[in-house]
């Protein structure tokens, strides 16, 4: 069987169920199309080793990927999982590896894989920081590049090409992981997401612009909880003491916040959370929504894939999908209104219109197949 090397961040961002599915939803979709697959990823300067390491074994445990994986220092040392010597023979052996956001650093490991693919997570963000000379980042080493933005390339994107050829694809989603339970009865209907408040980037230069951050924009749909009787809003937000002024400020316009800790921290208690939901309901970062980069988000497929419907902030990704039944999209507070309006008039059929726009858009089996079809390197089943 081929191999495949994903490198990302799982340990470095121990508590966060969500951002774990990132990468195993991967892993495992490719081992769904007869790939083997090894998992490396480098533990960041200053982050507590143990809790890192344990947060990222057990979510390769849980999912039948003990063997398959490896946790680096800062001096290249394994100290979890697999030992470097073997890193370094599997890598070697390696037809592709998959760098999401350039997190494997220049290198021999990065180097041994035959191909070696650029996978943007941070549209807007990657594209405006590898075309500007001043900033430390750059997209070069490596053979081919993926985004998430999928309306990168299209007349409406307002990005700098930056002589790369990127190749849009949608988050891939085993959809066997994710159950599809019945809408939670009884009490108000519950829209919910999991979220970061202030992004650590600051604004971004788009189009002649700074964009504003995703606290910007969700302080915009602030009234929402008020102007919408029969629905419930809730963030399991995580937000810094620093923003206490937000945080009682969103709780006086009638919002529920809980620590995405206390019910996301595992992958298996993040998705317990989705399907605990009604549907999603979220802002998106200010240089998504301004560059239009068509930017779907990895927790948003993880809504529609559980058979819960998605309202979120437009930034383009009607271009690739199916917006207006199942996903749903706004842009500004009064269409986050009657939006979710709409999604409570028949949950039901928005419901089964997510499902449906999950199998047939962002299904890992079709997904990645036309990935890695379109990469070069075919797929290993019919």
């Amino acid at each position: 069987m081929p191999l495949a090397v994903l490198a990302g961040a799982i340990a470095n961002k121990p508590g966060n169920g969500g951002e774990a599915w990132v990468r195993l939803n991967w892993l495992l979709g490719l081992r769904r199309l007869g790939w083997e697959v090894l998992f490396v990823e480098c533990l960041g300067a200053g982050l507590e080793q143990a809790a890192g390491r344990d947060h990222l074994d057990a979510a390769m445990a849980e999912h039948g990927l003990g063997d398959r994986w490896a946790l680096l220092d800062e001096r290249g040392g394994s100290v979890g999982g697999l030992p470097r010597p073997e890193v370094n023979a599997l890598a070697a052996e390696a037809e592709v590896l998959f760098n999401h956001s350039g997190h494997l650093p220049p290198g021999p490991l990065r180097d041994a894989p035959r191909s070696r693919v650029y996978v943007d997570l941070d549209p807007a963000f990657t594209q405006i920081w590898d075309a500007d000379p001043s900033v430390a980042f750059s997209v070069a080493g490596h053979d081919r590049h993926v985004t998430v933005g999928l309306a990168i390339g299209s007349d409406g994107c307002r990005l700098p090409a930056g002589g790369i050829d990127w190749i849009p694809t949608p988050p891939p989603v085993v959809l066997d992981l994710w159950s599809q339970a019945p809408l939670p009865a009884g009490g108000p209907f519950r829209f919910t997401t999991v979220a970061t408040w202030r992004s650590p980037y600051g604004g971004l230069p788009v189009d002649g612009r700074i964009a504003p951050g995703k606290h910007h924009e969700f302080r915009r749909l602030s009234e929402l909880p008020g102007r919408v009787e029969r629905g419930s809003f809730e963030l399991a937000l995580d937000i810094h003491p620093g923003d206490a002024a937000d945080l009682e400020a969103l709780r006086g316009a009638g919002w529920t916040v809980v620590a995405p800790a206390d019910v996301a921290a595992t992958p298996a208690a993040f998705a317990a959370y989705v399907r605990g939901s009604g549907a999603e309901l979220s802002a998106a970062q200010g240089a998504y929504v301004a560059s239009r980069c068509g930017w779907l988000s990895d927790r948003t497929a993880a809504y529609l894939a559980s058979g819960r419907p998605a309202l979120v902030q437009d930034t383009g990704a009607g271009a690739a999908l199916p917006v207006g039944e199942g996903l749903l999209t706004f842009t500004d507070l009064a269409g986050a209104e009657e939006g979710a309006r709409r999604l409570l008039a028949d949950p039901a059929g928005h419901a089964e219109a997510a499902v449906d726009l999950a199998r047939t858009h962002l299904d890992s089996d079709l997904v990645l197949a036309n990935l890695l079809e379109r990469l070069g390197l075919g797929s290993p089943v019919s």
